[in-house]
């Protein structure tokens, strides 16, 4: 299989991120979004957002790549941590199989990005994670009913779950918080 082959047997993989539905309704609707939709939102809000000093570039690959591995994995809900851990595992498989399908050095690019971006290696993954947490909450705090709503997440878990954004942006996290604190969840 050339470079080429395997390059485009990658990006018919991607069109499964279509199907992967996520637990964060779209504002206005009543699905809920996939996981493409998001990866493209979240990254163009790390656009949106990007501080001086950090390699821009890099920041939108991880973004563009960190959730792939649900291909394989599946969606695993932000506050759910027994499966998030249970995840873990799988997840480094699905890294391992989807990343491999590219030539190299693609291949091991693309998976020394994701596990920076897991790990929060550098200050591209710390900012990156940080704005993986941004459009779940503008998302939430826009639509009614919410998947806040539907999961009963309380105000305290949504701000403790989503106080990392703070590491990205002070003045972004301060909106948010109030739209949380505003969003009339549950106190506890």
């Amino acid at each position: 299989m050339t470079d080429t082959d395997k390059k485009i047997a990658f990006i018919l993989e991607m069109e499964k991120l279509k199907a992967v539905l996520r637990k964060t309704r779209p504002v206005g609707l009543a699905r809920y979004e996939n996981t493409a939709e998001h990866s493209w939102q979240t990254t163009l809000a790390a656009l949106l957002f990007m501080p001086e000093g950090l390699d821009a570039l890099r920041v939108l690959k991880m973004l563009l790549i960190h959730d792939i591995v649900e291909i394989d994995a599946g969606d695993v809900f932000v506050y759910d941590e027994v499966a998030r851990q249970q995840a873990e595992a799988v997840e480094r498989e699905a890294a391992e199989r989807l990343f491999g399908m590219l030539p190299e050095p693609l291949a091991s690019e693309f998976h020394s990005l994701w596990i920076e971006f897991e790990e929060r290696a550098s200050p591209e993954a710390v900012y990156a994670k940080a704005l993986d947490r941004v459009c779940p909450v503008v998302q939430n705090i826009n639509s009614n009913p919410s998947s806040w709503t539907d999961y009963a997440i309380t105000e305290p878990q949504a701000l403790a779950k989503n106080t990392e954004i703070g590491n990205a942006n002070a003045e972004l996290w301060a909106v948010l918080r109030s739209g949380i604190e505003n969003a009339g969840l549950p106190k506890g």
